[in-house]
Order: C-alpha cells, then sequence, then structure tokens
C-alpha cells in the first residue's frame, strides 16, 4: 500500500523522473485488507491495487529482495544485483511474529500475504476445527471470517482479556461476549506451551485439538534487511524518521509500518501499523521529494475492524488522556468512547456509530473544547457536544 501510494502520488504531484518499485512477492501489488475477508472467504481471487503502472510510467520490478542499503553509495542490494538510486523510500511494511517454536510445524499458519490467504482459504472450506492464537485485531478478524465459514473455532489469548496491547481493560471488556455471541470460545489467560501437529497445548496441560492454527500475536517492523546500513532505527526495529519521513540517511525516506514519526499533536513518537497511515504518508513524502511545498506528516491516526457481525473504527492516540466519556450501553449494538485530555478530544472508539467516529476525527484535528455532560449524550451529535 504504502510503496504503491508513494509512486503514484509522485506522478500526481508533478514528478517526472523515473520511478522504480522492488517488491518481493511475485504479484501484481495488492491491498492487505481483504485478505482475512473476501480472499479469505473464497468472494474475492485476489485485491490488487486497481493502477495501471505502464500509463503511470511507473517499472515494476517483482520477486526482488533487497537484501541490504548502501546510503552514501547510493545503491540497494538485490539477489540479481545492485540497484542505484537518487532518492529511496522504504515502504518493508511489517511482518508477523511467529510463536516460538510454531515455525515449521505442520498446520500452522500466519496471516499477512497473498499466498498466507490462499493457503488458509481451504482450510475453511474443508470446516476444520481451527485454534487461533492471539485475541487481537487479526485474531478476531480471522475467527469471524472462520466461523462465517462454518469453522469450529476456539481463540486463545495469554492475557486476561481480548485486544490488551491496545485497549484499556474497561474498553475491551465487553468485547469479550461477542465472541460467545458469534460461537467462537475464548481462553484468556491461555499461554501456548507448545504446538504439535493436530493439537496445540496449553501451559496448564490441556490440549486443544487443532485441524489448523492460526497465529496472530502482532508484527514487527521489516527492517532486519537494513543491518549494517547505518539507518537509525527505534526500540521497536522501525525505521525513526523525522516529521517529514526522512530517515537519518541523505534522500531516504520511510513511510507506512515499517517507521515511526514524531508526532507534534500528540508529543510523542507514533508507530502506526495501519492502512490509513499508508495511504496518508504517501502524500508528504512525494511533496517532500519534490520539495516545491515541504510538508510535515502529523495526523489523526485511524483504523478500523470488522469483526463478529460489528464495525469497529478508532480515531487518535489515547495514551496520554486524563478523561475517559462512554456515549451509549456497550452491552449493546452502537457505543462510543471519547478520551480527552484538558476537555479537548484526544481519541475514540466507535462501534457500529461511523458517524460519531468522522465528527470525532475533525475535532481531534481542530483541538475544540468539548462538554463531557453532552457528551455522554448519544442522541446527540458529537459535534453539537462542544463547549
Amino acid at each position: 500500500m504504502a510503496g504503491v501510494q508513494t509512486a503514484v502520488a509522485l506522478r500526481e504531484q508533478g514528478f517526472g523522473g523515473e520511478i522504480t518499485l522492488i517488491g518481493a512477492e511475485p504479484h501484481q501489488p495488492y491491498d492487505r485488507p481483504p485478505l482475512s475477508k473476501a480472499v479469505l472467504l473464497g468472494t474475492a481471487e485476489g485485491s490488487a491495487f486497481d493502477v495501471d503502472f505502464e500509463a503511470l510510467g511507473l517499472e515494476l520490478h517483482l520477486g526482488r529482495e533487497v537484501t541490504g542499503l548502501r546510503p552514501a553509495e547510493h545503491e540497494l542490494d538485490t539477489r540479481q544485483g545492485p540497484v542505484p538510486y537518487d532518492v529511496l523510500v522504504v515502504a518493508t511494511g511489517a511482518e508477523p511474529i511467529q510463536l516460538p517454536g510454531a515455525e515449521g510445524v505442520p498446520g500452522v499458519h500466519l496471516l499477512r500475504t497473498l499466498d498466507d490467504a490462499e493457503r488458509l482459504r481451504p482450510v475453511l472450506a474443508e470446516q476444520h476445527d481451527i485454534v487461533v492464537v492471539g485475541a487481537g485485531w487479526i485474531g478476531a478478524e480471522f475467527a469471524t471470517a472462520a466461523r462465517e465459514a462454518g469453522c469450529a473455532v476456539t481463540v486463545v489469548e495469554a492475557a486476561d482479556r481480548p485486544l490488551a496491547g491496545a485497549l484499556p481493560a474497561e474498553v475491551a471488556a465487553p468485547m469479550t461476549a461477542w465472541y460467545a455471541d458469534a460461537g467462537v470460545e475464548l481462553r484468556t489467560h491461555a499461554r501456548v506451551e507448545h504446538i504439535e501437529p493436530g493439537a496445540v497445548v496449553l501451559a496448564d496441560g490441556s490440549r486443544l485439538p487443532a485441524g489448523a492454527v492460526v497465529v496472530g500475536i502482532g508484527a514487527r517492523p521489516a527492517t532486519r534487511w537494513l543491518e549494517g546500513s547505518g539507518i537509525e532505527l527505534g526500540s521497536h526495529r522501525e525505521i525513526v524518521t523525522d516529521d517529514r519521513l526522512r530517515t537519518s540517511a541523505a534522500d531516504v525516506y520511510a513511510v507506512g509500518d515499517c517507521s515511526s514519526f514524531p508526532s507534534g499533536r500528540y508529543g510523542e513518537r507514533l508507530m502506526v501499523h495501519h492502512w490509513d497511515n499508508a495511504l496518508q504518508g504517501p502524500r508528504t513524502v512525494a511533496a517532500n521529494i519534490i520539495g516545491e511545498t515541504p510538508e510535515t506528516y502529523d495526523p489523526v491516526p485511524y483504523f478500523w475492524s470488522e469483526q463478529f457481525g460489528r464495525f469497529v473504527q478508532y480515531a487518535g492516540h489515547h495514551a496520554a488522556a486524563d478523561a475517559m466519556v462512554w456515549r451509549g450501553d456497550p452491552s449493546g449494538p452502537a457505543w462510543t468512547v471519547c478520551w480527552l485530555r484538558d476537555e479537548r478530544l484526544v481519541a475514540l472508539l466507535a462501534v457500529g456509530r461511523p458517524r460519531d467516529l468522522a465528527q470525532g476525527r475533525r475535532l481531534i484535528e481542530s483541538g475544540t473544547r468539548m462538554n463531557t455532560t453532552l457528551l455522554t449524550d448519544p442522541s446527540r451529535p458529537l459535534k453539537a457536544a462542544t463547549a
């Protein structure tokens, strides 16, 4: 997403030079969100971007893995030989974290690439008993698709609740019931001891039959190939950029899941592993490469998830909030949580309330002061709950 959108943005903003897209995968560039939905369920064959690469003068080098970077020489190393560049944009994304000891065990799957989805499609079609390791966003989305396909699904989570790394306990708590409502068994405080063919063995000794196991325990920036390059990496091995998405090396930018950027809005460095970041960042990169009107990057992060018949959306960043306000009944089908700092909205999570999300995102951007009493009334439009 980030690489293709950077190339398209460069052309849209008037760049006339040569643009080469290099990708390790052999497939035409594709969108990832449909992999856990339509592609997985067989209602779509693929999710290739609707981009006329030839008409835009974009040269594609597919199935070409980059193995290193030499910034002083302005060259990339690939298995097919070096590639020189004037300006480089790194958009290598993130790679899923494998469960220790599970690599190479038959029937264990990850879900990140088109090939992953195609390997999993017949597993769902055969309605295997499936164990999902991890009750995060991808685990919930895969469990949803597996139930739609008629599979028996058990989700095991080492923490005490779903989305433990993403949301506060009181916000994630109502989501626990979604699993049972969908016929999915959710086991929390469940640490995997090991996986063997046909079974997942938990730390308490219990064995879960598993025709297939899907691991969804997070992702890390795909930056191992940068070792020895001198490019500055952060604590999560992500590429550290400035507010224009420039790296520590001259003429090298980074965008999307592989990088972090300093947010003036939130006063901290953010690493955003979501689709919208891979859509918005490229426009800033393109503007800064062309250089006529340099731009800083400070978006309101946004993402969405479709799980268990619910449309979940999140905007902002709630880590530094000093107040939290509920709109609606969290046991019902539609509700919103708002996070505020100094009476200004900094983040919100909307379940089945897309209007709250759209209005809230604009209110975060504007920094408008809110009236918390009015905010609690779900019948009042969010934009009408200002101070």
